[in-house]
C-alpha cells in the first residue's frame, strides 16, 4: 500500500487509536481495584474524622475503621431499621437527598470511642461552586453533636473552603439539635454580631457567607429526616 496515500493515513490512524484505546482500557481495569479501595478508605477516614478519630503512625484507615465502627445499618424516616442487602456504606447520599425526606434511605454508623458510643450520619448539600458534604457524630442521647467533618468539591480557597478546617467544624461540638420542647432546630451558622437569642449556633466563615449558609441548610435538610431515630436513642437511655 502506498504510504503516502490518504487511505493508508486513515487506516494507520484508526489502528493506532484502537491500540491506544485497548491499552488504556487494560490499564484502567488493572488499576480499578486500587482506585476503589482508595475511595473507600477516604470515605472511612471522613466517617472516623467526624468522631474525632485519626490514624496514628503506622496504622491504616481500614484497620482503624474496623476497630471503631462496630455496626452500620439503614433507617427510615420513622427511625426503624430497613431490611435489605444494601450496605449502608454504599448508599448514594446525593441521590437520596433528591427524594422526599420520608422516602430516603438513612445510613447510620455506630462508632465506639473512648468517650462512649457515637452515631455517625452523612450530610450532603450545596455550596457556592459545587456540592459540600460531611458526617456528623451524635452522642448517644441523640441530641448533642460530638464531632463534625465537612468537605467540598470546589469552594474558594481561604473563604468557603475553610469549612474543611477544624477551626470551623470544631464549633459544632457540644451543640444540641433539639429545642427544650423537643422540636428539631438543627444548628444555625451566623455572622458575628447576629447571634440568635435562642437555639444552637456557630459562627460563619468570614467572606464565605454563601458556603456557610449552605452548611446550615445542609444540616437542616440532612439531619431532620433522622429526627425519629435520634429520639429513639434518647428513649433507649431512659
Amino acid at each position: 500500500m502506498n504510504r503516502q496515500s490518504n487511505t493508508y493515513t486513515i487506516i494507520y490512524s484508526v489502528v493506532l487509536v484502537l491500540i491506544v484505546g485497548v491499552v488504556l482500557s487494560l490499564v484502567y481495569q488493572a488499576l480499578r481495584p486500587q482506585q476503589e479501595e482508595n475511595i473507600a478508605n477516604d470515605t472511612k477516614r471522613q466517617i472516623l474524622a467526624a468522631a474525632l478519630i485519626t490514624p496514628s503512625e503506622g496504622q491504616t484507615v481500614a484497620e482503624l475503621y474496623d476497630s471503631h465502627i462496630t455496626e452500620s445499618y439503614i433507617v427510615n424516616a420513622d427511625g426503624r431499621k430497613v431490611d435489605g442487602d444494601l450496605n449502608p456504606f454504599d448508599v448514594n447520599v446525593a441521590m437520596e437527598k433528591k427524594k422526599p425526606a420520608a422516602e430516603r434511605l438513612l445510613p447510620v454508623f455506630v462508632c465506639n470511642t473512648d468517650k462512649g458510643v457515637k452515631y455517625i450520619v452523612p450530610v450532603y448539600g450545596a455550596g457556592l461552586w459545587g456540592p459540600i458534604w460531611g458526617y456528623i457524630a451524635m452522642d448517644s442521647n441523640g441530641d448533642t453533636i460530638y464531632g463534625a467533618y465537612f468537605a467540598h468539591q470546589g469552594e474558594t480557597p481561604g473563604l468557603g473552603a475553610e469549612i474543611e478546617k477544624p477551626a470551623f467544624s470544631s464549633q459544632f461540638e457540644g451543640k444540641d439539635i433539639f429545642a427544650a420542647d423537643g422540636a428539631f432546630q438543627s444548628v444555625k451558622v451566623v455572622k458575628n454580631g447576629q447571634e440568635p437569642a435562642e437555639g444552637a449556633y456557630v459562627h460563619a466563615i468570614s467572606g464565605g457567607t454563601i458556603t456557610s449558609q449552605g452548611v446550615q441548610k445542609m444540616l437542616q435538610d440532612s439531619l431532620e429526616p433522622y429526627t425519629a431515630f435520634f429520639k429513639s436513642l434518647a428513649s433507649a437511655r431512659q
